[in-house]
């Protein structure tokens, strides 16, 4: 009869020591998280930017979706210090501001020279990164620009990159990081806004990679 209930508590015992175990593996695996958390969170923020050093190119093209200006502003930065020729502004439509020339007057308010600014008004299908990268493929194809640098925002650099390899791998591209406002590697997840651009971004860039 002992033997019988000897036999009855091993299976009991072992569970509970193997609940035991894990859950002291997950409580050493949250505390591993804990203390490594900002280098875990900056480089999650990392992951998101493609930063490359600029070199002389044909034409520097400036990405649409900069409501701040510092895209432009990266951008008039490296025509002074004649990077490339020409400044390319990708103008998605806009009714409100529709023929508005807003961000390269941006850039000559701030002291910069505009008389290479050239602003690309976009037609209205081009919605999207992919169909941004779509759109210029053909629109440069037809200058015959083959060599550009691509200013966009720092998050925005891998994502686009990745998508620019895909739509157009027969032009030569180098990624210029702007920086961002909400957004730097190392503090995203210190402000509301920082959360929400880098929580989208990688839902942006799970898409990106499932084809959208």
């Amino acid at each position: 009869m002992g033997n019988l209930r000897a036999r009855k508590k091993r299976p009991l015992l072992s569970l509970i020591r193997g609940c035991l175990s894990l859950v002291i593996l997950i409580l050493i695996l949250a505390a591993a998280v804990w203390i490594f958390r900002l280098p875990l969170l900056t480089a999650a923020g990392a992951a998101l930017v493609q930063a490359e050093s600029p070199r002389k190119a044909q034409a520097i093209l400036v990405l649409g979706g900069d409501d701040y200006g510092t895209r432009i502003i990266k951008a008039a930065q490296l025509a002074r210090e004649g990077f490339a020729p020409i400044v390319l502004v990708s103008s998605p439509p806009n009714p409100i501001s529709a023929g508005c020339d807003c961000h390269v007057d941006y850039a000559r308010r701030n002291g910069y020279s505009i008389s290479t600014f050239q602003r690309v008004e976009i037609p209205s299908w081009v919605d999207s990164t992919r169909s941004e990268a779509i759109f210029f493929r053909k629109y440069l194809n037809t200058r015959d620009i083959r060599d550009i640098l691509i200013v966009t925002s720092n998050f925005h650099t891998k994502r686009a990159a990745y998508l620019w390899h895909q739509e157009a791998p027969s032009l030569r591209f180098t990624m210029i990081a702007a920086p961002d406002l909400f957004f730097t590697p190392s503090t995203w997840w210190k402000t509301r806004n920082g959360q929400k651009t880098f929580l989208l971004e990688w839902l942006k860039t799970f898409a990106a990679r499932l084809g959208d």
